[in-house]
């Protein structure tokens, strides 16, 4: 399956996977790969998607690290099949010795899927097979700079999945469609943060949100 460069709505390329290391190029594809072997048995991504897993899928997830470089220490909260996870952590692998991904997903067949493209493409990251709820409540493993989550639930309730590590300091970079306006007015009510707010190289119409400062409000 070709790699396709990423074009914005007026045609214009926006991105090349060629901009990325030849070393990473080869982990992703390696990845898409094992996607793609598991896919039937697991139905990992929606069937549809398949021809342009390298845009809808790969480059959209590729986004999440690339919106806040520094964090080295992520929290990926309902996995999936490993996007933006498994992206973030091949991102990661060839130069960030610190770097490591922590993933969360309660379906225990796809958390094994996880292990496997993270051993298989030579990334860091550990796979926490349970609700998010219950991983972030037991969580020892220090402090975390960032949460991810790509096509999970409303701002709402990442919001609130994402609290325990964010009430200790940790931004959230989040991927929201075109409808995202919308979530963070409805989140406001709810909760104080500060926002940044960034196309999407993908689809003009999504974003990528950055929150820093999150606190729920009084009741």
């Amino acid at each position: 399956m070709a790699r396709p460069v990423v074009l914005n709505s007026s045609g214009q390329v926006v991105h090349k996977f060629g901009d990325v290391s030849r070393e990473t190029l080869e982990r992703l594809q390696i990845y898409v790969d094992l996607v793609l072997k598991w896919q039937p048995a697991q139905n990992l991504i929606a069937p549809s998607t398949i021809p342009d897993i390298w845009t809808r899928h790969v480059a959209d997830s590729l986004q999440t690290l690339w919106s806040y470089p520094e964090a080295r220490i992520w929290v990926d909260i309902g996995s999936g099949a490993g996007f933006p996870g498994v992206v973030t952590a091949i991102l990661m692998a060839d130069d960030d010795a610190d770097g490591h991904v922590h993933m969360i997903e309660s379906n225990q067949r796809k958390a094994a899927f996880l292990r496997t493209a993270l051993r298989e493409t030579g990334s860091k990251g550990t796979v926490h097979a349970g609700r998010i709820e219950s991983v972030a409540k037991e969580w020892t493993l220090g402090p975390v700079d960032a949460v991810s989550a790509r096509a999970l639930a409303s701002l709402d309730l990442l919001m609130a999945l994402s609290e325990p590590f964010t009430r200790q300091g940790a931004r959230a970079v989040f991927h929201k469609g075109q409808d995202f306006q919308r979530e963070v007015n409805e989140a406001t009510a709810r909760w104080d943060f500060d926002m940044i707010e960034k196309t999407s190289l993908v689809d003009p119409m999504s974003r990528m949100l950055l929150f820093s400062n999150i606190s729920a409000r009084p009741e």
